[in-house]
């Protein structure tokens, strides 16, 4: 009985990984997805350097080692720190061979999230990875040892076994899309105070990225970031234009895109960017207002639950109690 057992586990854990392969592969991303990360990596690594103080770059000396001279003599390299020398090497390794075993079509739905998420540059990709792979194989063994011990029938097993490798495999997604849900919602608040400002102040006489420039100096907040960085594309070269889109792209929202195309109309045809700002602040307002008045006739619906589960109990207990007391009094001294 336990050999079945665990050839079925063995079974069932490939059927499983089979089908979130297949899965994934038929719901594969764009193939721009590639050529949207090495654009950003580009652009992050010029940014790196143009961080870097010129005048420590040129007061720094290269360090230079006569091959004549001495071993003794050399000058010998700082050691590093016991995290650096033992526990990194092996991180390292562990992460190569998740490389190696991921599918390609995760990687891609990965670098996506990230660049949707605003944190193209700032999480590795290589450690979401790993963390996905150690999602899948703490919870497929934390399954096993659930089901160990109890006396179940062996396709219940399978079907536990395989919920768990299921649940493994999509809570770092379910993490990363909460992730960008959040940002998106933060984006969606905070675009129409920032059209109001920036249609006032390019009616006061600022160009569009003089305007834009004021604000992302004195503002804070992800749409901010995302204007920051739609700057720092056009100052290494990039056209209005394409980083205008590169921008939409990562917010990923209607509002963004409607703006983003209207601004780059009114650039191609020439037309007055007063009025197209003046048009899309109005715009943003509105869906802004219908937004927060879609999400207040939600209320009512979404407190039902709360009120079913804990506030109409206690009112039954506070006007029911007294009247059950008074009819079981009545009863047992009849």
């Amino acid at each position: 009985m336990n050999l079945i057992a665990i050839v079925c586990i063995l079974l069932s854990s490939l059927f499983f990984v089979a089908a979130v392969f297949f899965l994934i592969k038929f719901q594969s991303q764009k193939p721009e997805a590639q050529l949207r990360k090495r654009l950003n990596d580009m652009i992050l690594a010029a940014e790196a350097e143009r961080a870097k103080n010129p005048k420590l770059r040129k007061n720094k000396t290269p360090t230079t080692v006569d091959i004549n001279q001495p071993a003794e003599q050399r000058p010998r390299r700082r050691l590093d720190t016991f995290f650096e020398r033992a526990i990194r090497p092996v991180i390292t390794s562990i992460e190569e061979r998740f490389q190696k075993f991921t599918p390609n079509e995760i990687k891609l739905q990965l670098e996506d999230k990230i660049f949707r998420a605003g944190k193209m540059g700032i999480w590795d990709i290589k450690k979401l990875i790993t963390a996905w792979c150690l999602s899948i194989v703490g919870c497929t063994l934390l399954s096993i040892l659930a089901v160990q011990g109890s006396d179940i029938h062996p396709l219940q097993r399978i079907f536990v076994i395989g919920l768990g490798m299921f649940m493994g495999a999509t809570v770092p997604f379910a993490v990363l899309n909460s992730k960008i849900r959040q940002r998106q919602k933060s984006i969606r608040k905070q675009l129409p105070e920032f059209l109001d400002i920036l249609c006032v102040s390019v009616q006061a006489g600022l160009s569009f990225d003089g305007a834009v420039g004021k604000m992302v100096r004195r503002m804070q907040g992800p749409l901010i970031d995302e204007f920051k960085r739609a700057q720092n594309d056009v100052a290494l070269g990039m056209t209005h234009q394409y980083a205008l889109t590169n921008l939409a792209k990562r917010c990923d929202l209607e509002e963004i895109y409607l703006f983003t195309t209207s601004v780059i109309q009114a650039e191609k045809l020439g037309t007055s960017m007063t009025r197209t700002l003046k048009v899309q602040a109005d715009n943003m307002r509105d869906r802004h207002r219908q937004h927060v008045k879609g999400e207040a006739l939600k209320a009512p619906v979404k407190i039902i639950f709360p009120m079913v589960l804990f506030i109409f109990p206690s009112i039954f207990v506070i006007l029911l109690f007294p009247a059950l007391l008074t009819i079981v009094r009545a009863l047992g001294g009849g």
